[in-house]
């Protein structure tokens, strides 16, 4: 009887460890789908930044080119509609499988933001 306690016991405890293993072992992987996440939505950031650069210089500019941001890193300026009031950028960055969308509506006189939001 006492065997067959120890044994049980035994098998509780191994399936606890394991359980526990395997929590740890996903947890890391939750911990970098955020920090991927966190890459590309800076990525994207730098883009509207861009556009709002590239706005101020030229009202007529259009968008849709790739910007290369710190070496290899890159996000994509999509559409951006000049003749509309309030004028809407649209962004995209992925970064490894991590991808971040912004629309963002910025004022044509002045290009302040009105709104932004990041789109699924």
């Amino acid at each position: 009887m006492a065997l067959m306690a120890a044994i049980i016991i035994s098998v509780i405890l191994l399936l606890i460890a394991a359980n526990l293993s395997l929590t740890g072992f996903y947890g890391r992987f939750d911990i970098l789908d955020s920090e991927l996440k966190e890459r590309s939505s800076a990525l994207a950031e730098a883009c509207v930044d861009t556009a709002l650069l590239k706005l101020a210089n030229d009202p007529n500019y259009a968008g849709s080119e790739t910007i290369t941001v710190s070496g290899s890193d890159t996000c994509n300026i999509e559409t951006i509609f000049p003749t509309a009031d309030p004028i809407v950028i649209d962004t995209k960055a992925i970064f490894r499988d991590a991808t971040t969308k912004f629309q963002v509506q910025v004022n044509k006189s002045d290009l302040l933001v009105i709104s932004w939001e990041e789109k699924i």
